[in-house]
């Protein structure tokens, strides 16, 4: 979508190229830190922001998250009645957990029904709980929103619910890439960069 960036792919934890490695690297003007996460937890309070550098908020919550939430369920065919379970990967982190039960929120304003925020890991409601509860109320046909940006253990745990439909992860989706670029946008303003960086 901008050409003109030089973007860097890097990981934390025990992938590579990792954080380090790739500021190291660089030369030239002072680059951005955009988290590709979901919410507001450990990595971006501690990894992240011990970088010093300018650094973007967490992805979520953010109506372009809706969107490709909402284009991924009708993608797996869930119909415009059914109730929807938003599956995050979870956190010990009030603050990570209130920001999956923000985007809940925004989704279900976005599909005009409701959708009940569930976690992968951590305290609960797992999805399997809250489609539990959703058949318990006389729903017996269910949507599993996926709330992860790619394939791996959680989306395959995401995958292995009594849902009736299960949307796949975020990906590459078009929705995803604006807001990266927006939360750039954010941060290079803050620490008001050029352009360029």
């Amino acid at each position: 979508m901008r050409p003109e960036l030089d973007i860097r792919l890097c990981f934390l934890d025990h992938a590579e190229p990792s954080l380090s490695r790739t500021l190291a690297q660089l030369d030239g003007p002072r680059p951005v830190v955009v988290p590709l996460l979901l919410s507001t937890g450990y990595h971006v309070k501690v990894d992240l922001a011990a970088t010093g550098l300018p650094l973007a908020r967490a992805l979520g919550p953010h109506p372009l998250l809706a969107e490709a939430l909402a284009h991924r369920l009708a993608e797996a065919g869930a119909p415009s009645h059914a109730p929807v379970v938003l599956a995050g990967a979870g956190s010990s982190d009030p603050a990570a957990r209130a920001d999956t039960a923000r985007t809940a929120d925004l989704l279900a304003a976005r599909l005009g029904r409701p959708v009940t925020p569930a976690y992968l890991s951590g305290h609960g409601p797992t999805p399997h709980q809250a489609l539990a509860a959703h058949r318990a109320a006389a729903h017996p046909e269910t949507a599993l929103a996926t709330y992860l940006l790619a394939p791996g253990h959680f989306a395959r745990r995401a995958a292995d619910t009594p849902a009736t439909w299960t949307s796949a992860p975020l990906g590459a989706h078009p929705a995803l890439a604006r807001l990266v670029l927006h939360r750039y946008d954010e941060a290079r303003a803050r620490a008001l960069l050029p352009a360029a960086a």
